[in-house]
């Protein structure tokens, strides 16, 4: 009979669990909503490790070992479901290829908006991608926006500017890279959604996220030659937590979206601007001024009520 050590007893019991209950649990929302709870903390906690490696580390750099790195929890995963390697293998690479691009690009823009803001002030911004989509729709899809809807892409903006008078007043070094850079992210993840939500019509959730680490690593190995910092085992510290919690946090989001609507998971997301103001003041020591609460309290409330907002049938 053949015996097992308790980390290969471990990883058998996981797996027959995955294989006989994941089914099932596809139709639970509150295990969806729970998933969707620790995606946000994950990726919060993410955003936190990027912030503490960008300040020696370029973007670059941390952006090829941020996805290189998350490639082990992303097919762990789908070895853990039986799915390995065919749940990687894509229907439609262009599709992929697209989603990576862009997906690098918003990528980069996230991690140069937390090399230069706290990272509460970042995530709070990055909270306009769904006020954003309102004009985006309006201008490409001739969608009719509501006077509500009009008033919360308003109030998102002026958010914005509340968050950051002080800094507006007396602007640190690099501040208007890091908000213009925070803006970029919130329009380029807008399009990345809802061309992630047109894939999985085809795709499965661990193929997307397996070609996105990827290309985008593939793209931040591209900055090579610009030059890379010198590693020691503190930024490699950052940049293994990086990976590792960015490839957890994807695979969390996807197996939520399998569980529950979009629009019952959306209003969770604003939980991670509570990790993200616990990572500023544990590992940074940093916290928003009274100005800086308010504004993301409009920021937060523009896009909540974007996220709950009844949506109008479809027009035949």
């Amino acid at each position: 009979m053949t015996r097992h050590n308790p980390l290969t007893k471990y990883m058998l019991a996981l797996t027959m669990y995955f294989r006989e209950f994941g089914p099932m649990m596809k139709t639970n929302q509150s295990s969806g909503i729970l998933l969707r709870l620790l995606s946000v903390a994950l990726m919060a906690a993410m955003s936190a490790a990027v912030h503490g490696a960008a300040q020696t580390l370029p973007v670059g750099q941390i952006m090829f070992w941020r996805s290189a790195l998350a490639l082990f929890p992303i097919c762990l995963y789908v070895w853990v479901l039986g799915a390995f390697p065919h749940g990687l293998r894509p229907k439609h690479p262009r599709l992929h290829i697209t989603r990576g691009l862009f997906g690098a690009l918003s990528m980069a823009l996230s991690f140069i908006s937390l090399a230069y803001l706290p990272v509460a002030n970042a995530q709070a911004i990055a909270y306009l991608a769904p006020v954003l989509t309102l004009p985006l729709a309006a201008l490409v899809l001739k969608e009719r926006l509501s006077g509500r809807l009009i008033v919360c892409v308003a109030m998102g903006f002026l958010g914005v500017l509340v968050l950051l008078w002080d800094a507006l007043e007396a602007p640190e070094d690099g501040m208007w890279i890091g908000v213009a850079a925070a803006l970029g992210y919130a329009v380029t993840m807008a399009f990345v959604r809802v061309h992630i939500k047109k894939m999985t019509n085809s795709e499965s959730a661990s193929a997307i996220a397996f070609f996105f680490a990827i290309v985008s690593a593939s793209v931040g190995l591209l900055t090579l030659p610009f030059g890379w910092a010198p590693l020691n085992w503190s930024t490699f510290g950052w940049l293994a937590l990086a990976g590792f919690l960015g490839g957890a946090g994807h695979i969390a989001s996807s197996e939520a979206v399998a569980r529950a609507p979009v629009s019952t998971l959306a209003p969770f997301d604003f939980t991670g601007l509570i990790w993200a103001l616990g990572f500023d003041l544990i590992l940074f020591a940093t916290l928003p001024n009274a100005l800086g609460w308010f504004g993301m309290t409009m920021i937060m409330t523009a896009a909540l009520i974007v996220a709950i907002a009844p949506k109008r049938p479809e027009q035949a």
